[in-house]
Formats: C-alpha cells, sequence, structure tokens
C-alpha cells in the first residue's frame, strides 16, 4: 500500500485515503534560541524572494514640474488609534526574548520616540513562557509617546493561549494594540511549528471583543487575500497588515535553519510563494470598501525599501507602512544610524509628495497622482 509522508520533522507514516496529521517535535530549540537564529540569518544569508516582486514597481507618482509648494509645508503626518504620526512609518516587528534583541528593541524605541513614528515588538510568546526575557520586549520606557504595538502569533489560540495571554503581551509593553501575526507556512517548515489552523476565526472574534485595545491581524511576508480580508473584517479586527511577498521570504529564513535536508528542500520550494505587496493591498482595500468599513486601518509592508515606496503604498490606500529590513541593517551600529535611516525615508517621501503636487496624505490619495507604470508610455 502506498504511504504518505506528512511534512514534519520526524514523519509520521499513514495510509493512503487516511487523515493527514503532522506530528511536530516540539521544543527541539527554546523559542530565545530560535529568535537568535533568526537574527542572525536576515543579517547574513540571503533571504529575498527569488523572482516575485512587492509589484510597487508598477506604480508611479506621477511628476509635476509645477507643484505649486513648498517643500518646508508638505506634511506626511497621519493620525491612528488616537495618536499623532509625523509620517506613516511602522518599524515592523522584528525581534525579542534575547539580549541582543533587547539591544535591538531599546535603540529602536529611542529611535522612534525621537522621529514620532510607530513600533511594533517581535512575537512575545517566548517573554510568557520564559518570563525571564520579558525585559527585552519592555521598550515602553524608551518611548513613553511611540505608537507601539504587542505581538502574538494568532495560532497559538489553538495551543492554550486566550484573552489572559493577550492583555499579558499587551500589559508587558503598555501596548497601544495587539497584532495577531498569521505565518502558517512560516509554521509549518519550521522543524517545531504549529499546525492547527482550524477554528481560529471564533477565537480572533472573541479577542477583539474582549481585549480594550485595537486587534490588527498581521501575516510576516506572503499577503492577504480578498478572502481572508472578509473573513478578519467580519470577526472585528481593527486593522490589516497586509506585509506582502516581495521582501523577505521567511521560509527561506527557515530554510537556513532547518536541521535536515529534507526540511530544507521543503522551505526551499517555497521561496517564491505569496500575494505580492502591492496585489494584497488592492485586495485588502478594495474588502473594505465593499464592506462599507472604513475604519479598518490598512498597514502595508513586505519589501518595503525606500521613502518612494512609503509614498506609494500610502497612495495605494495605506494608513501605515512597516519596514523591517532597512532598519535591522542599521539598529546594528547605534540608535543614531537607525535615527539617519528615518530622516532619509520620511525625507524621500516628502520629496517624492513634493514632485507629485501632495502636499498632505489626502493630496497624495487624489485621482491621477499615482498611476499605472504603462500609462507613463501611453499617449
Amino acid at each position: 500500500m502506498m504511504k504518505i509522508v506528512a511534512p514534519t520533522l520526524w514523519p509520521k507514516t499513514i495510509a493512503k485515503g487516511a487523515h493527514l496529521e503532522p506530528i511536530q517535535e516540539k521544543n527541539l530549540l527554546s523559542h530565545s534560541s530560535r529568535k537568535a537564529d533568526h537574527i542572525r540569518i536576515n543579517l547574513e544569508e540571503d533571504v529575498d524572494f527569488l523572482h516575485l516582486t512587492t509589484g510597487l514597481e508598477r506604480y508611479h507618482l506621477v511628476h509635476q514640474a509645477l507643484p505649486e509648494l513648498d517643500l518646508a509645508e508638505i506634511d506626511p503626518g497621519v493620525n491612528l488609534f488616537g495618536k499623532r504620526l509625523r509620517a506613516p512609518i511602522l518599524v515592523s516587528s522584528m525581534t525579542g526574548g534575547t539580549e541582543r534583541a533587547a539591544m535591538i528593541n531599546r535603540r529602536l524605541a529611542e529611535a522612534v520616540q525621537t522621529r514620532g513614528l510607530a513600533m511594533g515588538v517581535g512575537s512575545q510568546r517566548s517573554a510568557l513562557e520564559e518570563p525571564e526575557t520579558a525585559a527585552s520586549f519592555r521598550v515602553r520606557e524608551y518611548a513613553p509617546d511611540a505608537l507601539l504595538f504587542a505581538n502574538l502569533g494568532v495560532v497559538q489560540l489553538n495551543y492554550g493561549y486566550d484573552i489572559d495571554h493577550c492583555q499579558r503581551a499587551v500589559d508587558m509593553l503598555a501596548a497601544d494594540a495587539l497584532i495577531l501575526h498569521l505565518n502558517p507556512l512560516q509554521e509549518v517548515v519550521q522543524p517545531e511549528g504549529d499546525t492547527n489552523w482550524k477554528d481560529l476565526l471564533p477565537k480572533i472574534e472573541q479577542i477583539c471583543r474582549c481585549l480594550p485595545v485595537p486587534v490588527i491581524a498581521k501575516e510576516v511576508g506572503w499577503g492577504i487575500s480578498q478572502r481572508v480580508a472578509r473573513l478578519l473584517i467580519e470577526a472585528g479586527i481593527s486593522a490589516i497588515d497586509v506585509a506582502g511577498a516581495g521582501g523577505t521570504s521567511w521560509s527561506q529564513v527557515e530554510m537556513h535553519r532547518a536541521p535536515t535536508e529534507r526540511l530544507r528542500r521543503l522551505a526551499a520550494a517555497f521561496r517564491d510563494w505569496g500575494i505580492p505587496t502591492a496585489k494584497s493591498l488592492n485586495n485588502v482595500r478594495q474588502v473594505r470598501d465593499e464592506m462599507n468599513a472604513p475604519g479598518v486601518a490598512i498597514f502595508a509592508s513586505g519589501g518595503m525599501r525606500n521613502g518612494q515606496d512609503v509614498a506609494k503604498s500610502v497612495a495605494l490606500g495605506a494608513d501605515l507602512v512597516g519596514l523591517a529590513s532597512p532598519f535591522l541593517k542599521r539598529v546594528m551600529e547605534s540608535t543614531e544610524a537607525v535615527l539617519e535611516e528615518m530622516e532619509i525615508l520620511e525625507a524621500e517621501m516628502c520629496i517624492a509628495m513634493f514632485c507629485a503636487g501632495a502636499q498632505n496624505i489626502e493630496a497624495l490619495r487624489a485621482p491621477g497622482v499615482l498611476i499605472p507604470a504603462g500609462d507613463l508610455y501611453v499617449g
């Protein structure tokens, strides 16, 4: 009889036609060890998508040779969750749980406080299960006024987590909102991954209903489809971070830390999986409009590398734009290096707005400011 092998580190062989139920070998590595691996791999290895791009190159801001604006009056500021941000820039969730991560989070928080931006921390599961690592996430003292997001994996709601765990994560950094991150592909190619993703929507709905802060649903780099956007909005999510394909491929990150050739092959096979960021952003905006849910914020992340990417994403409908890789590279130098990166990003965005004739965010979203790249060559 032909056998089927489940995609796990320790495969369980079952008969054809039987229910395929992977067995996972848990706690092969501590959460903090995994986070240390992730930082090292992102800094040292090639973890970009091979061919897939963000799709933002398919759009252009229309140049205005006579903008009728003063650059000093360009205002990229936005209001979100009761706070005013100097620019719609989010330091996307990266890390926590190790001494190195504590340094990274502290420097990022200091920079975010100085520049008036937003920041998310990495998954706080390690802090809830290894309390000695909690200090690496406590960044509120370094960013007393900043918009800060706590972070947990949504799949943990199927592994014993509940509203209490979510509240503890929020309390840990006095966060303004909670991110529930969605990473099914990453989990299934991890040797210690959690692969039961059934019946999560009712639990998400309960968290949205009971938690006293906004709840954000965030992919980690493979995008949000229209179907998922609709389900999340129906569940009561306050914001969706599309985190589309085209930047860091987390299956490729897991490929570099895989302990067996079998898992390396499985992870590598999905290097170009996902929905490009621009397409995912359009997906969510279209669904939000169809459902008449203007109060649901849209965040764009996944492959953002400069201020033009930020401006294009905002023009496409993003309320906040997340970046991780550019900040991770600079944070290893100093807080000052992160501040320099933020200043350049903001300057690039403001110059793009100025040359497109858009004084503020509302003007940046006006019809005709952003056009498909093909239209540049028509007529």
